[in-house]
């Protein structure tokens, strides 16, 4: 299966921020989305991502000063990618070889989705499910 397959699925929106939105407005819209990263947006090239984790381990170090300074302290810089012809076992390998979550898509090098892991499971359980059935329907057959 495909990333385009996935975003079929489940939709090609994504959550952003530009890089000077607070850390409380990005825990608000976090929330308000019901997402655990959003990719960070300066005009229209991605400028980084930043998680709940990336939060959480950045309070541990600055306290809670921390929720009045810009997303732009906290983010991932280097951000891993992915195109919609990729497959969801590269993303797959990719996602676990580096300890990543949540990884954009990218169409030209334009925002074009975003795959989680949740994203991930959901297919293959999908896909484990579908082959059981088929196993049950060609037992019941012979």
């Amino acid at each position: 299966m495909r990333i385009s397959d996935l975003l079929r699925g489940k939709g090609t929106a994504v959550a952003t921020v530009a890089p000077e939105t607070t850390v409380t407005e990005l825990l608000a819209r976090l929330a308000e989305h019901n997402v655990g990263a959003m990719v960070v947006i300066t005009g229209d090239q991605i400028a980084g991502i930043v998680s709940e984790r990336d939060v959480v381990r950045r309070l541990v170090e600055h306290g809670p000063g921390l929720l009045a300074r810009p997303v732009a302290e906290i983010m991932t810089k280097m951000v891993a990618s992915c195109g919609p012809e990729d497959s969801v076992d590269q993303l797959t390998v990719l996602m676990t070889e580096r300890r990543i979550r949540h990884v954009p898509v990218l169409v030209e090098g334009k925002l074009a989705g975003i795959v989680s892991i949740g994203d991930v499971v959901k297919n293959r359980m999908e896909e484990l499910e579908k082959s059981r059935e088929q196993l049950e329907a060609y037992i019941s057959q012979g």
